[in-house]
């Protein structure tokens, strides 16, 4: 439920974003969007390993 509410909340900041035609707080670059993939993939899994305990 906590990841549906993550991507739910990054798609309403992209949304806004594009309304106001602010600039997106993410990298512009592909290795820097995969930076930030990796580390949301690397965020969610610790997340799901420390709930098992």
């Amino acid at each position: 439920m906590t990841a549906f509410f993550g991507l739910l909340l990054g798609l309403l900041i992209g949304a806004s974003c594009r309304w106001f035609d602010l600039p997106l707080p993410a990298p512009p670059k592909l290795v820097g969007a995969l930076l930030v993939v990796f580390m949301t993939i690397g965020f969610l899994s610790t997340d799901f390993l420390l709930g098992q305990l």
